[in-house]
């Protein structure tokens, strides 16, 4: 059986490999248009700015090594630019010489990722895309020639890393989004504090702004205001490359990526499609999706080459599990956010809370945000975000892994999770996630969202603050009642007739006074994440 793989790096290189492993008898064609294999693009950010300081520690294989180990024909500089389907050939160009030249196959494997999108703009061919390793070259060597200043377009994952690491190399550096929010992924109460974090690492935010021309030593936003940017990279985001498969005749998905069944096979079974190309099944709503993460590519292309090898398989859904690091701050994300809930029209409830890393009597915890979503009718998990200095990426895990599992909301609460003070809490930040909303569908617990908070208040709910004095002092919704929450039980007299909404600091103190009204015959109901998370939705 003869196999060629077209595109040479995550999905591609992996099924390749793992095919190889599966069959010693395969004839394996990889044909990578680049000049590099199996590199580590999700590190190219970080070499820019100094983090990896080798750029041969970027190359993960290369073709010499791959054929001397795995039996792999690797050819680089190669496109395959034609499917012929009937005969099942390509028409492969060599992309240094320039020949063209016919390769049979068996069995095709398309990997050929996706195209960082470059909107047409005046000046835009100035500006820089960061998409493989000679992308990389190309902005080193505008670094090395002595830019000063840089505009990073989208602040999306790669563009939030992309302007962290130009700032380490000592740019001034200004980050352009057409949102009126950092990270769109996350909602805007979770992304607050990352932009605060990027402002406090020197880097400008233009938000709710969109580019409108690329010049000689700077660029023209739509507002009139001109930024100074020796060095322009877009990453407002990729599309998938499909041409090929097009040209082919192959089904293109509603999402615009490869059409594939749950083996990776597209339209033509002899054909399968992984990366970011090909179109995924999203785990909530059963829909085609695009997801352009490694890991899912690399996943995928094992699964392709099982199918091949014969061996049963099925892709499981996707839930788009992702993580980025912002100077001090992680964040993390998973499933849906509720801004894309709210304009599916899809019922949900959220939780807000704001636990400690680890331990908070061993040294360094800090505060995680943490934010789960989940169908208030069959309790199941939609999605959750998180951010904060540590312990981010384990709680996000452990959720996404509950999602996997079918674990519904509630059920958090009792995972047995590992617990030692340096690591976490013996109620971990998960566990207290599940506590809330086992406390909300029991009706233990009543919330109001930080967004939701002025019109109950316009309905005529009066506002609670039960921290102590000097916290109010320090911060406070205006024209709430401060009366501390060890005080309330004699105090409670004071509070006017109707409804009421307490708040503390987190929320946690919030249950317990809203239990304590309870008690007395009082309605109230919690602001859910408390001070921190409305002030957090306030500033964004």
């Amino acid at each position: 059986m003869k196999v060629v793989v077209i595109g040479g790096v995550a999905g591609g290189m992996s099924a390749a490999t793992r095919l190889r492993r599966l069959d010693e008898q395969a004839e394996i064609v990889v044909l990578e248009r680049g000049a590099h294999v199996s590199y580590a693009n999700c590190g190219l950010p970080y070499f820019l700015g100094g983090v990896i300081e080798e750029r041969d520690a970027l190359l993960v294989q290369t073709p010499e090594a791959l054929r001397t180990r795995f039996r792999i024909d690797v050819r680089v500089r190669h496109e395959a630019v034609a499917v012929d389907r009937t005969e099942r050939t390509l028409r492969v160009r060599d992309l240094v010489s320039g020949d063209e030249y016919a390769e049979s196959y068996d069995r095709l494997v398309l990997s050929p990722g996706a195209r960082p999108f470059v909107p047409q703009l005046p000046g835009v061919e100035r500006a820089f895309t960061l998409r493989d390793v000679s992308d990389t070259d190309r902005i080193a060597a505008a670094l090395t020639a002595g830019a000063g200043s840089a505009v990073v377009v989208g602040a999306g994952f790669i563009g939030v890393e992309a302007a962290e690491n130009l700032r380490h190399r000592g740019l001034d550096v200004t980050l352009v989004e057409l949102a009126d929010q950092v990270l769109p992924p996350l909602d805007p109460e979770m992304a607050a504090p990352l932009a605060d974090e990027l402002r406090a690492g020197g880097i400008r935010l233009a938000l709710a702004a969109q580019l409108k021309e690329v010049r000689a030593h700077d660029v023209l936003l739509d507002d009139g205001e001109v930024v100074p940017a020796d060095v322009v990279l877009m990453a407002i985001g990729v599309r998938p490359d499909v041409e090929l498969a097009r040209v082919a005749g192959l089904a293109i998905g509603p999402r615009g990526g490869i059409a594939v069944d749950e083996a990776g096979r597209t339209s033509d079974p002899l054909i399968h499609a992984v990366g970011d190309a090909a179109e995924k099944r999203d785990a909530l709503s059963g829909e085609s999706t695009l997801v352009p993460l490694a890991n899912l590519a690399n996943r995928h292309g094992r699964l392709v080459a099982d199918a091949i090898a014969g061996r049963p398989v099925s892709a499981r859904p996707a839930t788009g599990t992702a993580v980025v690091q912002i100077f001090g701050l992680t964040a993390a994300a998973t499933g849906w956010n509720e801004k894309r809930l709210r304009a599916a029209g899809r019922p949900y409830q959220a939780v807000h809370l704001h636990p400690g890393s680890h331990a908070g009597y061993y040294p360094g915890a800090s505060p995680i945000a943490l934010k789960v979503l989940y169908d208030p009718s069959d309790l199941r998990i939609l999605g959750a975000q998180a951010v904060g200095a540590d312990g981010v990426d384990k709680r996000i895990d452990v959720i996404a892994t509950a999602m996997a599992g079918g674990l519904t909301a509630p059920g958090l609460a009792d995972l047995e999770l590992a617990y030692a003070p340096p690591y976490g809490s013996a109620k971990d930040p998960v566990n207290m996630a599940g506590m809330i909303a086992e406390n909300l569908v029991t009706g233990t617990d009543r919330t109001v969202q930080w967004h939701e908070l002025a019109a109950v208040r316009d309905a005529g709910a009066t506002v609670v603050d039960v921290r102590t004095s000097t916290e109010h002092a320090r911060g406070a919704i205006p024209g709430a009642v401060n009366i501390p929450l060890d005080e309330l039980r004699e105090r409670s007299a004071e509070l006017p007739a109707g409804d009421l909404v307490v708040h503390c600091q987190v929320g946690l103190r919030g249950h317990t006074a809203l239990r304590l009204l309870a008690g007395l015959g009082r309605d109230a109901a919690n602001l859910d994440g408390g001070y921190a998370t409305w002030s957090a939705g306030q500033a964004a």
